[in-house]
C-alpha cells in the first residue's frame, strides 16, 4: 500500500511539473483571441488568400492583350526613353515606337505564366508566425508583408523569365532597333542604354502585386469570393 502511495506521488509530481513545461511550448492550436480561428488555421488562410489572388493575377495577365490593352497595367516605355518615344514620333517613326511598346507587353504577357511556381514557393515559405498576425490587419496586409519578405527573392528569379520571355516575342530587339534608331541620331548627345529586363521585370511583379492585393481585399470583405471552408472560417471569423 505504502508502495503504491509512493508511486502515485511520483507520479503527481511528474505530470504536475510537466504542466509547467507544457505552459512554455508553443501551441498551434490555441485560437487567436477574439476570432475563434486557431493559429494553424489562420496560417492557413492567410496563405490560400494569397495563393487563389495569384491564381487570379496570372489568368488576368497570362493572355494576349492581358498587359497591352488594360489601361492600368499596360507597360510604356522607360522614363529614360520618353524622349525617344517622342523625337522617334517627331519625325515618322510612329510603326516602330508602337511595335516597340506591343513587343514588351507581349513579354509581360509570356512571363506572367511562369511566375505561378515562383510566388506559390514563397508563399509556402511563410512562417506560421509570419501570417498570424496577418488575419485581423486587414486591407491588403498579407500581400504588403509577403511584398516586403520576398520581393528582392523573386524579382532575382523572375529577371530570367521575363528576360527569355522578351525574347521569345523579339521584344528586347524591337526596343533596341528603337534605341539604336535614337542614338544614331545626329541630334542625339546623350545615348540611351537598350537594356530593357528589369524594367519590365519591375512593372510585371507590380502588376502581379497589385491584383494579389485586390484579391485580399475582396476575400476579406466580399463572403462570394472565399472560395472554400478555410477561407470562410478564417476571414468570416474575423470580419463578420
Amino acid at each position: 500500500m505504502k508502495r503504491t502511495m509512493l508511486s502515485l506521488l511520483v507520479a503527481a509530481c511528474i505530470f504536475l511539473s510537466g504542466c509547467d513545461v507544457l505552459k512554455n511550448l508553443p501551441n498551434t492550436t490555441m485560437g487567436i483571441p477574439g476570432t475563434g480561428i486557431s493559429q494553424s488555421e489562420a496560417g492557413q488562410g492567410i496563405k490560400e488568400a494569397l495563393a487563389q489572388g495569384l491564381s487570379k493575377s496570372v489568368l488576368q495577365l497570362n493572355s494576349t492583350d492581358g498587359f497591352f490593352k488594360d489601361a492600368f497595367y499596360k507597360i510604356l516605355l522607360p522614363p529614360d526613353a520618353k524622349k525617344v518615344e517622342n523625337t522617334l514620333r517627331s519625325i515618322g517613326f510612329n510603326s516602330l515606337v508602337d511595335k516597340a511598346i506591343l513587343q514588351i507587353n507581349r513579354g509581360a504577357e509570356d512571363a506572367a505564366g511562369y511566375a505561378k511556381p515562383i510566388f506559390a514557393d514563397a508563399i509556402r515559405s511563410m512562417t506560421l508566425t509570419d501570417a498570424i498576425g496577418l488575419v485581423k490587419n486587414g486591407d491588403t496586409s498579407a500581400t504588403h508583408f509577403f511584398r516586403d519578405k520576398t520581393t528582392s527573392k523573386l524579382i532575382a528569379a523572375f529577371t530570367p523569365v521575363i528576360r527569355a520571355s522578351l525574347d521569345k516575342v523579339e521584344g528586347t530587339k524591337y526596343y533596341s532597333d528603337l534605341i539604336t534608331k535614337y542614338n544614331d541620331l545626329p541630334t542625339t548627345f546623350k545615348k540611351i542604354n537598350p537594356d530593357l529586363t528589369s524594367f519590365v521585370t519591375m512593372k510585371a511583379t507590380d502588376a502581379l502585386f497589385d491584383l494579389v492585393a485586390k484579391e485580399e481585399l475582396n476575400i476579406r470583405t466580399n463572403f462570394a469570393a472565399r472560395s472554400s471552408a478555410i477561407l470562410k472560417k478564417v476571414f468570416g471569423g474575423a470580419y463578420n
